[in-house]
């Protein structure tokens, strides 16, 4: 199974690792000074400039819910049978308390003595819940991710864009495609016939997001400088520009270190990314504490930004919960610093990885509180890890707070208000 987080690691001559993959190194190369005097006025409020939206992998499936794949999709590795100790492709385990429908695992009861079940993304009701709970908690859109959909998959991915239609529609939540280009051999031509064939449709939707008056795609995985990413800078310009030609605004899920070419980042690429309307540039695996974001924001943010306004681009970095197994959330001080900084160095947009990655724990989705929710025995971390008590939509309430203090409801911060429980 392949996801856009476990692609090959590289190495550069300056011995920093980074990859696409959670394991990345922290390390940072300073960044090469660039000519920040032309002055530029951000992009209006829209709805991702001055917005909070989430990755939305829509990703799980089960056996029995009707999906065209009819599989254990996601929550397992053999995807054929039921997830279990020896055959899971999860890193945390999800609070299932407000699905109506659920599906069986061969993991041991809960501490609590309940059945350890798991949801299904096909279900409609899975999808309203989880919409809801983005209307519910002030998260603005989703950007739903969207791999190569040729193959076993793609009648499931298709599916899922009708119904994250039908729930952001339902829900008064955004929506816009967010395509992963990670091993697409055939991306040039692929990607325009699948966004003429089938995606462009969903832009005449009352709930798809428009910034400057033009539907909104993300492309995530242009410039990463690893074998799963192996384009030219000609061709991703080519893509950016027919989006463009089509009445896109286009954002780029980008390197790193896309501003300095190194690292992440493949070189003499930086052509590519200023042909992008927004730039949103990858951080899972490359901050696990505060001090870390800090670094982060003096380094690497602040530069970013500022090259984004001297060349007409606006800036959507990413903001992480922490990998949950990795024990890096801190009970939410780790997520609320980046809020914190981000909104200090005056980016346009945020963007929260991930919704739904129960995959690499870096899910905002509700997540088990405490062992009585957890599969005994599993070695699953629950909230509470740390000893502070959370409850189970705590990552919801952070993000909702957090947007709050973006959009400047609440005043700037660095002391996190939003308390663990109830």
């Amino acid at each position: 199974m392949r996801t856009r987080f476990n692609v090959l690691l590289i190495t550069v001559a300056i011995a920093a690792s980074y990859g696409c993959s959670k394991k990345s190194s922290g390390d940072q190369t300073p960044v090469t000074p660039v000519d920040t005097t032309t002055k530029h006025t951000p992009s209006p409020v829209g709805d991702v400039v001055g917005k909070v939206v989430v990755g939305y992998q829509g990703w799980f499936a089960a056996i029995g819910d009707g999906s065209p794949i009819n599989r254990y999709w996601h929550w397992s590795q053999t995807w054929e049978q039921e997830p279990s100790p020896t055959n899971k492709a999860i890193s945390a385990w999800p609070d299932v308390r407000d699905y109506t429908n659920t599906y069986p695992t061969q993991f041991a009861n809960l501490g609590n003595g309940q059945p350890a079940n798991v949801f299904s993304s096909f279900s409609d009701q899975t999808i309203d819940v989880q919409f809801k709970w983005m209307k519910d908690y002030g998260i603005d859109g989703a950007a739903l991710q969207r791999f190569n959909p040729s193959g076993l998959e793609g009648p499931v991915r298709d599916a899922m864009a009708a119904k994250v239609k039908t729930a952001a529609e339902k829900n008064g939540v955004k929506f816009y495609i967010m395509y992963d280009v990670s091993g697409w051999t055939n991306m040039q031509t692929e990607l325009k016939t699948d966004w003429t064939n089938k995606m462009s449709v969903y832009t005449s939707s009352t709930a798809y997001a428009k910034q400057n008056g033009k539907p909104v795609v993300c492309i995530w995985g242009f410039g990463f400088a690893d074998d799963n990413h192996n384009f030219t800078a000609d061709a991703c310009i080519d893509v950016i520009n027919w989006f463009k030609s089509k009445g896109c605004y286009v954002i780029g899920g980008v390197p790193t270190n896309w501003l300095n070419q190194t690292s992440d980042s493949r070189p003499d690429f930086l052509k590519a990314y200023k042909t992008l309307n927004m730039i949103s540039p990858w951080m899972v695996g490359r901050i696990g504490n505060v001090n870390q974001s800090d670094g982060f924001y003096v380094n690497t943010n602040k530069a970013d930004q500022a090259y984004c306004n001297a060349n007409g681009i606006d800036y959507q970095p990413c903001v992480l919960p922490g990998d949950i197994s990795g024990h890096q959330r801190a009970h939410g001080d780790f997520m609320w610093r980046q809020f914190y900084n981000m909104t200090r160095v005056g980016a346009q947009g945020l963007y929260i990885s991930m919704f739904d990655e129960y995959n690499e724990g870096n899910q905002i989705a509700k997540t088990a509180e405490s062992m009585d929710f957890i599969p005994a025995g599993s070695g699953f971390v629950p909230l509470n890890e740390d000893g502070t008590a959370c409850s189970s939509d705590y990552y919801l309430r952070l993000t909702g707070d957090g947007a709050k203090m973006f959009k400047k409801i609440i005043p700037l911060t660095a002391t996190r208000p939003t308390k663990p429980t109830l």
